[in-house]
């Protein structure tokens, strides 16, 4: 059986065959570029996905905030509708304004 070792070392004969000595630094310069320019692409996208990443976040947390401030303006309506006592149960905003409105007046 041939091990990992002696499957490396035939390898780099048949490399040296091939391509002769003066050839091999130029091959490995060109390895060690292409390797450097595949991870600054790497990087890049990683960049691209994070920023993605904290844009989306960044979208669902004014969402919320905007449903929160909407359900706490919607209660602080419904709470005075309900101490003037207007039934709220089913109406929208527009609805208990009018009510509220026309029970002050």
């Amino acid at each position: 059986m041939i091990g990992g070792m002696e499957l490396i070392l035939i390898v780099l004969f048949i490399v040296l065959l091939l391509f002769g000595a003066k050839k091999i630094p130029e091959f490995a310069r060109s390895l060690g570029k292409a390797k450097a320019e595949f991870q600054r692409g790497q990087m890049q996208v990683e960049r691209e996905i994070r920023e993605e990443r904290l844009k989306y976040e960044d979208e669902d947390r004014k969402k919320r905030a905007k449903k929160s401030t909407k359900t706490k303006k919607s209660s602080k309506l419904e709470d005075a509708a309900k101490a003037l006592g207007i039934d709220t149960e089913g109406k929208t905003e527009a609805e208990l304004k009018k009510e509220i409105a026309e029970h002050v007046s």
